[in-house]
């Protein structure tokens, strides 16, 4: 089987039988171009003919354009679409299995103090139909820690009890797994308030598509790209002294409940992290804040 052969097969196997997102497949899509772009230039034209010194060339070509984790990323893709070929007997060996990824500095991720969050969430003007789409958008991002993508997806359907009670929100995270997170009471006000007031004039515009809870000015629903440029546009509009993005809520979201207290457990499902590993993450950056809290306060601390 040709290296394009494989490829292909691979990408229908992880969108069809992983039930992998659009935007993962995507992911995999690219790294594997430049993987397929790499065998060409070498006159690579059988997938078993592939050897490690071919696959650790690659890394190495990649290392040299590339950050580190985008060729950790790439090399974990390469790694998976030879583990596939071997599972499915398309080839005999699996030249990928010595071949490590580069081991990445941990990086602890970045969240907003309250107040700052408090800023952003007051920026919208909720009296017009944009701003009752943005501050749902927002208190939505904060208030219940999902991915921009999760959000973006969810159809009115998704809210699982009415407003007014303890409902909550249907999301499908990675691999294509439901969960069921709670919605607190500032979100589901302006999610009523956007649902009322301002997606009945939107949709209006257009009878097409899914029933999409958030949707742009044409009637549309709204996009990931739209959904970064609103959180840029009030960023800007709080005067915050960072670039945000919608990632900056999920982390705000997660390092604010440990610091109430919340158990680690509890805060790797309302994630949906598949390992706790990912969400202990946020313990080393409420230490952090910990730490800095008392080396400015205790009299004895220095």
């Amino acid at each position: 089987m040709t290296p394009p052969v494989l490829v292909r097969s691979f990408l229908d196997h992880v969108i069809v039988e992983r039930g992998l997102s659009p935007n993962t497949a995507a992911g995999y899509r690219r790294d594997l171009d430049h993987y397929l772009a790499h065998l060409e230039r070498a006159g690579v034209t059988d997938a078993e003919a592939i050897t490690p010194q071919h696959i650790t060339a690659f890394a190495a070509d990649l290392a040299g354009r590339f950050a580190p984790s985008s060729v950790a990323r790439a090399v974990a893709a390469v790694r998976s679409l030879h583990r596939f070929a071997v599972t499915e007997t398309i080839t005999s060996t699996d030249p990928a299995v010595e071949v490590k990824p580069p081991k990445l500095p941990q990086r602890l991720p970045k969240a907003l103090p309250v107040d700052q969050v408090q800023r952003l969430l007051d920026t919208p003007d909720t009296s017009t139909v944009t701003g009752l789409r943005d501050a749902a958008l927002l208190e939505l991002l904060y208030g219940t820690g999902a991915r921009v993508s999760e959000i973006v997806d969810l159809d009115v359907d998704d809210l699982t009890a009415p407003l007014e009670g303890a409902g909550g929100l249907r999301l499908i995270g990675k691999g294509n797994k439901e969960r069921i997170v709670p919605l607190g009471s500032y979100a589901r006000a302006a999610v009523e308030a956007w649902l009322v007031r301002g997606r009945p004039v939107w949709a209006a515009k257009t009878t097409a598509g899914p029933p999409s809870l958030l949707l742009n000015s044409r009637g549309n629903p709204l996009t990931r790209q739209l959904a970064h440029a609103v959180l840029a546009r009030a960023g800007e509009a709080a005067e915050l002294p960072v670039t945000i993005s919608p990632h900056t809520l999920r982390h705000s979201y997660a390092t604010h409940l440990l610091d109430g207290g919340a158990d680690v457990r509890v805060v790797q499902e309302l994630l949906g992290h598949a390992s706790v590993t990912t969400t202990q993450l946020y313990t080393l950056v409420t230490v952090d804040h910990l730490r800095e809290v008392y080396l400015s306060a205790h009299p004895r601390a220095r």
